[in-house]
């Protein structure tokens, strides 16, 4: 687990995150992070949750109907 402190951003605050969290997460500098608020609380993602079920949704469209959009392909 990993403390953070908040601190003044220009005229708004927020918070460093230390290189750990940053690797964990997989992301850099200059990259989007998502808050979600979830039953247990606070939960910062990499992706958005919203966009991943549709992605989902669309993957087992296009599985139930491989044949249709094969033979829209040619």
């Amino acid at each position: 687990m990993a403390t953070l402190k908040i601190t003044t951003v220009g005229n708004s605050a927020g918070v460093v995150l230390p290189r750990e969290v940053l690797a964990r997460l997989r992301v850099e500098k200059g990259d989007s992070l998502y808050l979600v608020e979830t039953p247990n609380g606070i939960e910062l993602t990499p992706y958005r949750p919203d966009f991943a079920a549709q992605m989902d949704m669309a993957e087992t469209i296009m599985r139930e109907n491989r044949d249709v959009l094969r033979e829209l392909a040619k």
